[in-house]
């Protein structure tokens, strides 16, 4: 590794950061370093732009790990200890020197560092501190950053990197226990909670001592987030949605993410030999939208999975199955129903139901209104009543999944 340029440990290690889907960079305290006499970067304006790949990752940070070796060997790593990968590492200078420069280019608006562990948990964490210590206070850095935290290491190490990083993040790895002990043994699911927990502490804290003075310092202002794997072992998407939601009861989670398990060259004889869907990772994210945003209880997510396999279908989004399979809420006046009810209506985003709300204060809304507060009035039919319309009865479950499913197109072979 010694031999390696800067520029081939950039390579090896942002290629190998990118299994790691918990990049997002919402939630953060403002601050910038317009109208000071030092510092650099900002985390409103121009500072942290939200540009996301196709798959909905962010893609504004520097994402790299600050070493791709690892004394653990988890199954489903593609750096495991047994993985015959191409091995580099960074020092804690030149991930600041890389962030800065990056920056200055304009290429990205922050930084989501995390690691292998190498030599013992403690001592990657404090190189990770290292890396927003320096960058906070050697070099006034004010713009975003994201670290990965190792649930082994000192609580006085998670303390300092909370004092310098904007979120922190403890992945939760796999949905089930049984499969944690499975595919990484030398993890414990007890030990990830506790750190979660302890990190929610530390957080209520600080927002606590903000509140009571204004000088407290912060303390990780855009909260925690984990990640689970999806598809590396049996979890159906009903243990999945349960879990999470669990996740986000104990430890007020801002953002669980899910990753699909990808096959790793020389894996385990254990993994899956194919990659499980990339549309079960939407749909996950989907139901996860719908507890978070449109008042639905876990159970009631579930309850759009199939019944005998528990995963939630592929070929339309959980909240229409949900409301095919509970045919008699529906249809909802537009007019008369509560915003709780209208968030129910398959189609209907948060923005277009408050669109309603706000103008069937002044008129009564016919169908034509709902078209232009909404974005396709043909899924919202069959589930609404407008002034001027009323579905006779709700269509059969086949013929309205037929209908909200995007049409097949031909693709040309040598097309433009």
């Amino acid at each position: 590794m010694s031999h390696l340029d800067l520029r081939a440990k950039l390579s090896i290690l942002a290629d190998a950061a990118k299994y790691d889907a918990s990049c997002a960079s919402s939630g953060t305290a403002v601050r910038s370093s317009a109208g000071r006499t030092s510092g650099i970067g900002s985390t409103e304006g121009m500072g942290i732009c939200h540009a996301y790949a196709p798959d909905g990752r962010c893609i504004s940070l520097l994402k790299i790990l600050l070493t791709n070796s690892c004394i653990f060997d988890c199954h489903y790593c593609i750096n495991r200890k047994s993985s015959n990968v191409r091995r580099a590492r960074f020092t804690a200078k030149e991930v600041v020197d890389l962030t800065l420069s990056f920056y200055r280019r304009n290429y990205i608006e922050g930084l989501f560092l995390s690691s292998g562990i190498i030599g013992s948990s403690d001592y990657t964490m404090e190189q990770l501190v290292e890396v927003a210590r320096s960058l906070r206070e050697d070099h006034g850095f004010r713009g975003y950053i994201h670290l990965k935290t190792i649930p082994d290491a000192d609580p006085a190490l998670i303390e300092q990197a909370g004092r310098h990083a904007d979120r922190l993040s403890i992945n939760i790895e796999l949905p089930t226990e049984a499969g944690l002990a499975r595919l990484a043994p030398e993890k414990s699911a007890p030990r990830i909670e506790h750190a979660m927990s302890a990190l929610r502490s530390s957080i209520e804290s600080g927002q606590d001592a903000r509140r009571r003075y204004r000088s407290a310092p912060d303390f990780a202002p855009a909260g925690q987030s984990t990640q689970m794997i999806v598809g590396a072992d049996a979890s159906t998407d009903r243990d999945i949605v349960g879990r999470a939601s669990t996740l986000y009861d104990r430890y007020r989670l801002r953002r669980v993410y899910y990753s699909a398990f990808s096959p790793i060259p020389d894996a385990s004889a254990v993994l899956p030999l194919q990659r499980p869907p990339l549309m079960r990772e939407h749909r996950l994210y989907q139901s996860d939208w719908m507890m978070r945003f449109y008042g639905y209880e876990p159970r009631e997510v579930a309850a759009a999975a199939d019944p005998v396999t528990g995963m939630l279908p592929l070929d339309m989004d959980p909240k229409l199955a949900w409301a095919l399979r509970f045919r008699d809420r529906f249809p909802v006046d537009v007019n008369r129903a509560p915003r709780e009810a209208l968030l129910r209506v398959p189609g209907l985003g948060v923005k277009a139901v408050d669109r309603i709300l706000a103008s069937r204060q002044w008129r009564r809304l016919r169908l034509a209104d709902i078209a232009r507060l909404s974005r396709s009035i043909a899924k919202l039919r069959p589930f609404l009543i407008a002034e001027d319309w009323r579905p006779v009865k709700l269509a059969d479950q086949e013929e309205v999944a037929l209908r909200s499913k995007p049409r097949a197109e031909q693709m040309e072979l040598f097309g433009a």
